[in-house]
């Protein structure tokens, strides 16, 4: 199997087929991540800074692990490629596609890259809220952030599309838009989504846990809370009470797991 989308500047400087995974692969810039099979690096094209991330083969051995553990194994970058194109048509910002291929019919053997523009400028939900129980914001600015977070959630359950990976450090905004009175929230490192008609009730609650475990030293409310789980059952079309205890559960098991102590929740969680 091969499938490409490059854009011309792309095909202009790293050209097709072979050339083109050489090309992809041999990168050099800063590298955020190298583990394994994958490698995620800062670079620069004329000017423009990019993401690139490669996928090797993965081997059958990786493969028949994560198959073990009841977990999906990642084996290259079509998922995240497909979730970029998706997510636009929902009405939610994300990163650019501006390179794309995989190749290969062996899962085990297959190899892939994406290439997409750096958001520039932008910060993550993690940073820009990182000191808010000790200088909380305006109350304008924290519940259009809020209102944001629970209406890009909500968009991607409701379209079947979970993230595996969602935690408040994989939402960017712009201070500059924020500042002007707009938030916007772009979705980042969806490299495990998932896309199906409808998400199972365990992919959901451990999207929405890492929401709420991400943001349990942030200083929020029960009304706060409300406010996300109001717009959020909104945009995903779906009210589920029982859920929303599960999700608690589970973000507070975690919570117990990394920090080694008792979160500090709202009121009536």
């Amino acid at each position: 199997m091969e499938k490409y989308d490059i854009n011309q500047t792309f095909q202009r400087h790293w050209g097709e087929g072979d050339r083109l995974f050489q090309k992809a692969f041999s990168v050099e810039g800063k590298v955020f991540r190298e583990v394994k099979n994958r490698r995620t690096v800062q670079f620069q094209l004329e000017g423009k800074s990019y993401f690139i991330k490669s996928h090797g083969p993965v081997g059958w051995g990786e493969i028949w692990k994560n198959i073990l553990q009841f977990k999906e194994p990642v084996i290259g970058s079509a998922n995240e490629y497909q979730a970029l194109k998706l997510l636009p048509l929902l009405g939610v910002h994300t990163m650019k596609p501006c390179a794309f291929a995989i190749r290969g019919t062996n899962p085990a053997a297959m190899e892939s890259f994406l290439v997409t523009e750096d958001l520039v400028g932008m910060v993550s939900l993690e940073d820009f809220c990182r000191d808010w129980k000790n200088n909380p914001p305006p109350a304008k600015v924290k519940n259009q952030i809020i209102q944001a977070l629970a209406d890009t959630c909500g968009k991607m359950h409701g379209s079947g599309l979970n993230h595996r990976d969602c935690y408040i450090c994989h939402f960017l905004l712009d201070p500059n838009v924020l500042a002007a009175g707009r938030c916007e929230l772009h979705v980042i490192d969806l490299h495990r989504s998932q896309l199906r008609a409808k998400i199972p009730e365990r992919f959901r609650i451990k999207d929405l846990a890492g929401i709420f475990f991400s943001s349990m030293d942030l200083g929020l409310s029960r009304k706060d809370a409300l406010r996300f789980v109001a717009v959020y059952q909104k945009q995903a079309k779906i009210y589920d009470p029982p859920m929303w205890r599960k999700v608690v559960r589970t973000a507070v098991k975690l919570y117990r797991k990394v920090h080694k102590r008792e979160p500090e929740l709202p009121a009536g969680c």
